[in-house]
C-alpha cells in the first residue's frame, strides 16, 4: 500500500529505558509523506511520513518517521487485519 495524508497507520512507541513503559503499536494519521530528503535531495528506498499519534493521554507529533515490517521502535507500519 503507498502512505498518504490522511491514512491511519500504527505507531510503535520507544517505551522507557528502565522497562516501566513497554514499546507498543499506537494509532497514528499521516500528515505529510516524503519521497526524498528535502536537504540532499536522495530518493528514499521506502516511504517516509509525518504522523500525529493519539495517545490514551494525548496527541504526539513526529517527522520523518520511516516505515518498518519488524515494528522497530520510533517506526510505523501498516495495521494488522483483524477478523
Amino acid at each position: 500500500m503507498k502512505p498518504s495524508v490522511g491514512r491511519i497507520v500504527h505507531y510503535v512507541s520507544y517505551g522507557t529505558p528502565g522497562g516501566e513503559y513497554k514499546s507498543q503499536c499506537r494509532a497514528a494519521i499521516i500528515t505529510a509523506v516524503y519521497e526524498k530528503d528535502e536537504v540532499t535531495g536522495e530518493v528514499f528506498d521506502y516511504p517516509v511520513v509525518s504522523i500525529a499519534v493519539v495517545n490514551p493521554t494525548g496527541v504526539f507529533f513526529d517527522e520523518m518517521v520511516g516505515y518498518d515490517e519488524n515494528k522497530k521502535p520510533g517506526t510505523c507500519h501498516w495495521p494488522e487485519r483483524v477478523e
